[in-house]
């Protein structure tokens, strides 16, 4: 059985998820205790994994390289992991 705290970083990485085709993003959730978000720019070939992580005053989404925002507007963190997808010139 799923905890609540794997249950809550589902609940992110799924809303997150849902704001991804919208921007030209293709996601898929990976894992099954420790969830994680997998997600690619098919334009650029970029990719990274979005981690849903509490924190003191909620929850935030990780990523790579060094990019982090509020759980609470997956629409705005769809938009920064995006754009950090964008330029291919830099791996």
């Amino acid at each position: 059985m799923t905890d609540t705290f794997t249950q809550q970083r589902l609940a992110h990485l799924g809303s997150l998820s849902a704001e991804l085709p919208g921007r030209g993003l293709v996601g898929r959730l990976l894992g099954d205790g420790d969830p994680v978000l997998w997600v690619w720019n098919p334009g650029t070939g970029r990719q990274t994994i979005v981690f849903a992580a509490p924190a003191r005053d909620g929850w935030l989404f990780l990523w790579s390289p060094g990019g982090q925002g509020g759980a609470g507007d997956p629409a705005r963190a769809a938009e920064l992991i995006g754009t950090s997808l964008e330029d291919a010139s830099d791996p």
